[in-house]
């Protein structure tokens, strides 16, 4: 398998956009990242559209996108892995590009949620999961879902409302801070989410993650040519991949997601990072925030702590930059907005900016002493999971970073 870099990044403004088509939309991100690359539409040899759909007009995604930004006769295909469909569009371009079978190929995430009212959106969103049995039988929705993890964390291990509100009030904090955010200027109280309408006890309004649409697109190149392309390729070192059961209850229990942590296993091992204490390697991270409960659980199933322990880091703060391990400073889901096949895109081109420090405003860079990052994109429940591993430096070991 060939090294393979990140050399170019794009990224559309996350929000309401009703001012766009869906090609629109995917060309904004995709011109950034030509730019970005200093390359044009003939230089790419094969494209990956994650887009989970159902909610939009264009049943063929990847052929839109494709005519509108000029990427045609190239190669294509559309992914869908849920709200991991944009981790999973990486992935696809990767192993393209890391086999021979393209020296450059791009991943573009792209979602037009508003194109359906909200009541349809949250039953598309509903049917991530066994189905039938589930949302037919029991009228699960999604926050409903997770409302069974925070509950039952809650019970567990003594955390609060408040403490879960936390997490939304940093991730405002860093999203009001972002242009390309969906929250862009918009920050939140503790007491403003605890205020704030129950959705699915007692995940609130300010637990979850907006309705969204938006564009990502990532371009990737073999070592050869990224190191011809750009002065500063960011490569990606590890991808770990993973499914959960369809039926939430034959899982074990609700207090962390077997398959995130699954991925991350694998990741990590390919890597040589075991699998605890691996705040030290990483500078960064963007983990799936779709309720504020999926984050504290991420912090668990990657590692960063023991199992419990992460409402301990929300409570110390430890996730703001500066501390132990920054996390979703560019807003997160939760304020940065969540376009479902978008999502694991633009959290590669946040992870490629941080790690090549240029970032804007600079109170969102985070402080970079190893030269590593991470991204943890879930599908639906957990029902998928990708942990992609990103670096400076295509071969080094792992190093630990001095705790501040």
């Amino acid at each position: 398998m060939r090294g393979v870099a990140i050399v170019g990044v794009g990224h559309a403004k996350f929000g309401r956009r009703t001012d766009t088509t869906l090609g629109e939309l995917a060309w904004e991100a995709v011109k950034e990242a030509l730019e970005d690359a200093r390359l044009d539409q003939k230089d790419i040899q094969y494209f990956v559209v994650g887009n989970a759909g159902g909610w939009s007009a264009e049943s063929l995604p990847a052929v839109v996108v494709g005519e509108y930004c000029g990427l045609n006769p190239r190669g294509a295909m559309r992914v869908e892995a849920a709200c991991a469909s944009g981790s999973a569009a990486l992935y696809n371009a990767y192993l393209a590009v890391a086999s021979g079978m393209a020296d450059v190929a791009m991943a573009i995430g792209v979602e037009k949620m508003y194109e359906s009212p909200t009541p349809t959106v949250v039953e598309f969103i509903g049917r991530a999961g066994n189905y039938f049995w589930e949302f037919e039988n029991f009228g699960l929705t999604f926050p409903g879902y997770y409302a069974l993890y925070m509950t039952a964390y809650m019970n567990r291990f003594g955390a609060t409302e408040e403490d879960f509100c936390k997490v939304a009030v940093k991730n405002h904090y860093y999203g009001s801070m972002n242009p390309k955010a969906q929250f862009y200027g918009l920050r939140i109280t503790v007491d403003q989410c605890l205020k704030s309408r129950y959705v699915a006890w007692p995940i609130k309004l300010y637990d979850s993650s907006p309705i969204t649409d938006g564009a990502a697109a990532v371009i990737l190149a073999s070592e050869e040519l990224a190191r011809k392309i750009t002065d500063t390729p960011v490569w990606i070192r590890s991808v770990g991949v993973a499914t959960g059961t369809a039926n939430l209850s034959k899982r074990p229990d609700f207090i962390g997601l077997d398959a995130a942590y699954q991925a991350a296993e694998q990741a990590f091992r390919r890597v040589g990072v075991e699998h605890r204490d691996t705040w030290k390697y990483f500078d960064v991270a963007d983990v799936h925030d779709c309720f504020t409960i999926a984050e504290v659980m991420a912090y668990e199933d990657l590692g960063f702590v023991e199992r419990g322990m992460g409402i301990q880091l929300v409570r110390s703060e430890q996730t703001y930059k500066g501390g132990l391990i920054p996390v979703n400073l560019d807003g997160g889901l939760k304020a940065k907005g969540h376009p479902i096949g978008a999502t694991g895109v633009s959290m590669a081109v946040e992870m490629t900016k941080q790690l090549r420090q240029s970032v804007e405003p600079r109170d969102r860079q985070a402080d970079i002493y190893v030269g590593w990052a991470l991204s943890h994109n879930v599908g639906g429940t957990g029902h998928y999971a990708y942990i992609t591993i990103y670096s400076l430096d295509k071969d080094g070991p792992p190093r630990v970073k001095p705790r501040r």
